[in-house]
């Protein structure tokens, strides 16, 4: 899987160099445009939920080891975050994150989440639960799509493991681009989509 590439060295620069002060170097990866989406929406394989017999977190093994004493954790809060002071265990000592899905600013990193966009238990209904360990792994680790985004830790909760169709980002600002990588990262995985969460997505894109 692809290593953020400002990420490489960061432990021996806090062990020579003292604390890592940086802002924000990106967001999650930019998701195809909308008539792109619209065009992977209409691919998607429309069903029902599945069941969720089995499902457990722990079948998808999340914060593996990154670069370093970095865990992905802490890669999605160094990247999305502004200014961020990291010790030598990659833990932040200071920063500041701003949730695009509530449009608020966060300062303290135990209350910031790192979201998964497509849900755990929604990957585990739609598909997951017939995936190799190691796929939902990478699945729950993904750097490279949108999977992965600091939030705030209210809007995560409130989110929990819903749909498009039962939840939406406060932000309306934000529909878009949740919209779009929300089907990105369903389209990439080949997850299934319900009817509901379909419309729900359309929905989404007109306000693109």
């Amino acid at each position: 899987m692809r290593r953020v590439s400002v990420f490489v060295g960061v432990t021996a620069a806090v062990l020579v160099a003292g604390p890592l002060v940086q802002p924000a170097a990106a967001y999650p990866p930019a998701p195809p445009g909308e008539a792109v989406t619209r065009d992977h929406l209409a691919e998607l394989t429309v069903a029902p939920d599945g069941s969720m017999d089995g499902y457990d977190r722990d079948l998808f093994p999340h914060w593996e080891p990154r670069d370093g004493t970095c865990d992905t954790r802490d890669t999605v809060l160094l990247r999305d975050g502004a200014n961020v002071t990291v010790d030598e265990y990659c833990e932040p000592t200071s920063g500041s994150w701003y949730s695009v899905y509530d449009a608020e600013w966060v300062s303290d990193d135990s209350q910031v989440h790192i979201d998964h966009v497509v849900p755990l238990a929604e990957a585990w209904r739609t598909g997951a639960r017939y995936w190799t360990e190691y796929r939902r792994e990478t699945f729950a680790n993904d750097l490279d799509t949108q999977q992965l985004i600091a939030v705030s830790g209210s809007s995560n909760l409130s989110k929990s493991d819903a749909g498009p169709a039962e939840w939406q980002p406060e932000n309306t600002g934000y529909h878009c681009m949740y919209a779009r990588s929300w089907v990105n990262v369903k389209y990439v995985y080949d997850l299934t989509v319900t009817t509901a969460e379909t419309a729900a997505l359309e929905d989404m894109l007109a306000t693109c």
